[in-house]
């Protein structure tokens, strides 16, 4: 393309982002390798709260966008909550540090670059982190987001939303996981037979795996995440001297199991929708959600996890709350999801596998029509920092594809260290409130003047009413299997000739029935 059409079409896609209202500022349309100073690609404030997807390949500056992007919601007074999953987002606390890089990067965005700090509250999930511990209760949580983290099935699923039915109805306080597990123990034991029965379709079995799965997701950590205080949402609504301040979730103890994560982002969204008002359309959002490593959130998930994610995400936009989902690859994200999101910031994909190569046809086929990029190519040629952009008018409509070269975000692009975080935490407004752990109230114990009932001698392992917890120690090799000692029940059956006279009339009267007509005799 010669310089003088280049720098048309540059000019016809900015054209397409030059909005009236308050904007955020990505960076500068690319034409033939060529960034464009003058094209400025943004994203309308008004219309954060119709969501956005970042992607691409790992490397390819996804992170950097999210920075970009959190730096100038909190600069322009919106709070942002995200996902801290490497620690490098702790850098947005201090200014950046300049270099010919950057100098570089910034000329060819039109950017006035300036290193800018922003104020950062640092937040575990759990006691095991170093941010401020925040916490949310089994109850609130609820069966499906549970099941989620446990990766029950569906069947099990229904089991657990019963229990928690039962709990309800007996006012069985769910906080910890600890009281989940007296619940389901109670159910399974000799006691709570006929309490188990009531609620009819529950298997002991199913709840012994729930139960099972419990003791592992306490042996990962878990048990640290559920508690009290619970997390009260409108805490992350906070505003620090005209700038929105921006909320770093660390994994703390859950690193094992990381769909805690993305399940706890999900609670939080979900909670935020009951408490807050409805404000439609708004000039700018109240709060803005990034959900890294969103893939984690949709793996495996159920049916009825999945209708609660797409609901909460279509109704919560009326909140003046804004989601982006952070991911490798868009097809992590269900359509009905995907539909949803009115921002597409692209890096880069690779397409090395015949699999790789249909998740970018995919990709390809949920941006607008272009006749400036071959969208194949250019998703598989962004350089780092370069991104293929789509975003939502101010009027709804979606603006031109663009390549895109992202401005450098000006705070660190670093982590600011552990010392920093603990300092910060420690002086955080929010330890006073979340700091501590609220003990809970001691299990009930039996009346010491009622008969016990008579019971078969237990082991002098079983000395507990849960199932044991696995402990440090090497797991003993299984004894090996055992032979059969003759022919097994099925086979003595099958070589009976009696049955299998039966079995054949059984399968011409089928056959018959099925087409009208007996099969052929089979050749003696």
């Amino acid at each position: 393309m010669s310089t003088d059409s280049a720098a048309t079409a540059a000019a016809r896609i900015a054209e397409g982002y030059a909005f009236g209202g308050q904007a955020l500022e990505l960076g500068t349309v690319v034409i033939d390798g060529a960034a464009d100073p003058a094209a400025q690609i943004r994203i309308p404030l008004a219309t954060i709260n119709r969501h956005g997807l970042v992607a691409g390949a790992t490397g390819t500056g996804k992170t950097k966008t999210l920075q970009l992007i959190a730096e100038q919601l909190s600069a322009a007074g919106v709070p942002v909550l995200m996902a801290d999953v490497k620690g490098d987002l702790s850098g947005l606390a201090r200014p950046g540090l300049g270099n010919d890089k950057t100098a570089a990067r910034a000329q060819d965005t039109g950017d006035n670059w300036e290193p800018t700090g922003f104020p950062v509250e640092f937040l575990s999930l759990g006691t095991d982190g170093v941010g401020v511990p925040i916490r949310a209760t089994v109850a609130s949580f609820g069966p499906v987001l549970l099941s989620k983290v446990l990766g029950l099935n569906a069947t099990q699923e229904s089991t657990l939303g019963l229990i928690f039915h039962w709990a309800k109805e007996n006012n069985r306080a769910l906080v910890t996981l600890d009281q989940l597990r007296d619940v389901i123990t109670h159910l399974t034991s000799d006691a709570g037979k006929e309490d188990l029965k009531s609620l009819g379709g529950v298997s002991p079995t199913t709840a012994g795996v729930i139960l099972r799965a419990l003791v592992n997701l306490e042996g990962e950590g878990g048990d640290t995440f559920f508690g009290e205080p619970k997390l009260d949402p409108r805490d992350l609504l906070r505003v620090e001297q005209g700038r929105g301040i921006i909320s770093l979730l660390e994994f703390g103890g859950q690193s094992l199991r990381p769909v805690i994560f993305s399940t706890f982002l999900m609670w939080l969204l979900a909670d935020l929708f009951t408490v807050l008002d409805e404000v439609g359309d708004v000039d700018k959002p109240k709060l803005v959600f990034f959900f890294d490593e969103a893939h984690l959130l949709f793996a495996d998930a159920s049916k009825a996890f999945l209708e609660q994610v797409e609901q909460t995400v279509k109704l919560i936009r009326s909140k003046g709350v804004g989601v982006f989902f952070c991911t490798q690859l868009p097809t992590d994200i269900p359509n009905d999801i995907l539909s949803q999101l009115g921002a597409r910031i692209q890096h880069a994909l690779r397409a090395f596998t015949p699999d790789d190569q249909k998740a970018l046809s995919k990709t390809v086929r949920t941006y607008p029509k272009t006749d400036v990029y071959d969208l194949e190519s250019a998703l598989t040629s962004l350089g780092i920092g370069e991104a293929v952009v789509t975003v939502l008018s101010e009027k709804g409509a979606p603006t031109p594809v663009a390549w895109t070269r992202m401005r450098v975000p000006r705070s660190l692009m670093a982590s600011i260290g552990d010392e920093d975080i603990v300092a910060a935490a420690k002086n955080s407004a929010l330890q006073s409130k979340y700091g501590e752990t609220t003990p809970q109230p001691a299990r009930p114990q039996a009346d010491p003047s009622a008969p016990e009932p008579q019971a078969a001698p237990r082991s002098p392992q079983a000395q507990s009413d849960y199932p044991p917890v696995p402990s440090n120690e090497p797991v003993p090799p299984m004894p090996e299997p055992a032979e059969p000692k003759g022919p097994s029940l099925l086979e003595r059956l099958w070589h009976d000739r009696e049955v299998q006279r039966a079995v054949d009339m059984g399968i011409r009267e089928v056959i018959k029935a099925k087409f009208g007509s007996t099969g052929r005799r089979r050749r003696k």
